[in-house]
């Protein structure tokens, strides 16, 4: 439905908001282009300048990325999740692994407390999902494949507090994820998930917890550096 609102101040917030709700609902995805400028003045029915405004604004706070001959693209799917992207890009590898293993552990321990049938239907799919990505020898859809599995997993501790922090770390993670699966995707690399959702099942809190801590921590040999406290 076209927007209007006689206020240029307003109607700008009213397409920020409109263009951040399709980022955030999973409509533009991580790493998808939105429609072009004139595309989105015709959805929207406002002024290319408004438009132009609200996705400059967005830019800013770090949801999306203006590419000049190429387009804009979302990088994020909040102001918070661009934030940390922008903070923690340059970060060493084995704290980001590190963090991931703390976060995972903790919360697949609840999910096996609290996880319901439908979380374990999920679960089941998306590990699925992920098998066949693998197979697929296709990165990119593995490290999405991979990052929404483990995402439903945070989710399954019931904690919303936890979920929305992973979240917002999303595109930190799948940067670490993509860097570490490279373009090694032989059998010898795959790491099998299934015992992770066999142990949330059965409510096994310490086999989860030990499996989730793991698998973040299990990486290619050489990829971290030595450093002076180990």
């Amino acid at each position: 439905m076209p927007l209007s609102h006689p206020r240029r101040s307003a109607l700008s917030e009213q397409v920020i908001a409109a263009l951040r709700a399709q980022i955030a609902s999973g409509e533009w995805p991580v790493g998808s282009r939105i429609p072009t400028e004139p595309e989105l003045v015709e959805q929207l029915g406002v002024a290319r300048n408004t438009v132009r405004e609200a996705v400059r604004a967005l830019a800013h706070n770090g949801l999306l990325d203006i590419r000049q001959g190429s387009g804009t693209y979302v990088v994020a799917t909040s102001e918070l999740a661009g934030v940390m992207h922008r903070r923690f890009a340059g970060a060493d590898p084995r704290h980001i692994a590190e963090l991931r293993s703390s976060l995972e552990s903790w919360a697949a321990r609840l999910a096996a407390r609290r996880r319901t049938e439908k979380d374990l239907k999920q679960l089941d799919a998306l590990l699925l999902r992920r098998e066949e990505a693998w197979e697929s020898r296709d990165a990119e859809a593995f490290v999405t494949a991979d990052a929404t599995f483990h995402m439903a997993v945070v989710a399954a501790s019931h904690n919303d507090v936890m979920t929305a922090l992973y979240a917002d770390l999303g595109e930190v993670l799948r940067d670490w994820l993509r860097d570490d699966v490279g373009g090694d995707m032989s059998p010898e690399t795959h790491m099998d998930h299934s015992r992770l959702v066999d142990a949330i099942r059965a409510g096994d809190e310490a086999t989860a917890a030990e499996e989730a801590a793991a698998y973040p921590l299990a990486c290619k040999p050489g990829r971290f550096t030595a450093s002076a406290g180990d």
